[in-house]
């Protein structure tokens, strides 16, 4: 029983970690018999996944958080459209990278290895299919690996997505680079310094222009992406960073906040591409974090903010997908991870289609009996 408590209580630690106003105090986790590996749920779209990963080095600038380091280094890891079904399925990460991660997390009374046997559906290496196909980058939370949003890259890429998702070096428990060095979280010795939210945005913006830089000349398939069709969605800190990343970077047309504390001053002028916020109940109106509430009246485009009943700040990443694994499971009264999945993939999917694809999708317009945890703020989601 000792260990299942841990197991609960270091699931609600990696839970509520993330550089966002913190989860209320129902989201802790319940102890529970682990269940063996966690399987990603199966992606909706019609088409086969692939996935492979790139390692960059930015050299026009040094590390903020390695202050050896004279380069920047990044991991990027894209998922596609493929031309085969059947092949070797990708690692959801190392065994070290999962041995790290739970340390971060405190969670015991698992395997070191636990999160590495996680079953994904992208087979790896896989030769891309189609063409003039829109891109959106993923930023993780802070200290989350990029893994973390896999079960969302893989769906939008079936969906005929090219997803580049970037691993921020030093500012997750755990990246492993291109010699094989294992990065670990430098910046999280930093987190309650002054001004750290905003120096975070300021570099992960860096990262995404560098990436959309070198995409082209980095992967073999770059040249099957539409460049005039690039969409940003993050998560937490990652969330901030698109905001931040649209601000100073006009290439991105488009993004999407899930459950960050925005950093980035939008200009007086306003920002006029077409932005969603989708988050907890700690983001209405009136609710703890009034970032959103500032931010909300300089966005002078097509714009969203939707809360999610019953969701907390990791229901938008795959972390309620491998409770099970880790042995614990959603307090009553939480989105199950399925449900969250399912909400975040629909709706993320929903405003791309429309902004990147020129799909009308009435689904943004207004609630839908299908999805009842879904309320459209400012003005109909009240405060709870």
């Amino acid at each position: 029983m000792r260990h299942l408590l841990a197991a609960a209580a270091g699931l609600a630690v990696l839970a509520a970690s993330g550089c966002s106003a913190p989860a209320p105090p129902r989201s802790a986790a319940v102890p529970a018999a682990p269940t063996g590996p966690a399987t990603l749920p199966a992606p909706t779209g019609p088409h086969p996944v692939g996935t492979t990963a790139l390692y960059l080095k930015d050299t026009s600038r040094p590390d903020p958080w390695n202050l050896d380091a004279k380069a920047r280094e990044l991991k990027v890891t894209l998922w596609y459209p493929a031309e085969q079904r059947d092949g070797q399925r990708a690692a959801y990460m190392t065994p070290k990278e999962s041995e790290l991660t739970l340390k971060g997390g405190r969670i015991a009374g698992v395997p070191d290895d636990t999160l590495s046997k996680t079953r994904t559906n992208a087979v790896k290496d896989a030769e891309p299919a189609g063409r003039k196909l829109a891109l959106v980058v993923l930023s993780p939370g802070f200290t989350k690996p990029m893994s973390t949003l896999t079960s969302l890259a893989e769906d939008l890429a079936s969906r005929g997505y090219v997803v580049a998702g970037i691993d921020h070096t030093y500012e997750s428990y755990a990246t492993t680079l291109a010699d094989g060095r294992v990065a670990e979280c430098l910046a999280c010795d930093s987190d309650a310094d002054p001004g750290f939210g905003t120096g975070v945005v300021a570099g992960r913006a860096a990262d995404v222009s560098f990436v959309l830089d070198r995409l082209p000349s980095t992967w073999d398939g770059a040249g099957r992406i539409d460049r005039s069709r690039i969409a940003m969605v993050g998560q937490s800190i990652g969330g901030a960073a698109a905001l931040a990343t649209m601000v100073h970077d006009p290439r991105v047309r488009a993004g999407i906040d899930m459950d960050g504390t925005t950093y980035a001053r939008i200009p007086k002028g306003g920002l006029s591409r077409p932005f969603m916020f989708i988050g907890s109940p700690q983001h209405v109106p009136g609710g703890s974090d009034n970032s959103w509430e500032r931010d909300w009246k300089l966005l002078t485009g097509w714009k969203r903010w939707i809360v999610l009943s019953g969701s907390e700040h990791q229901s938008f990443t795959d972390v309620p997908l491998l409770a099970g694994a880790l042995g614990s499971k959603p307090a009553y009264g939480l989105l199950t991870g399925e449900r969250a999945a399912e909400l975040t993939r629909t709706y993320v999917a929903a405003f791309l289609d429309q902004h990147l694809k020129s799909r009308r999708q009435p689904l943004l317009d207004q609630p839908s009996s299908r999805y009842p945890e879904v309320k459209f703020c400012p003005g109909a989601c009240g405060r709870s």
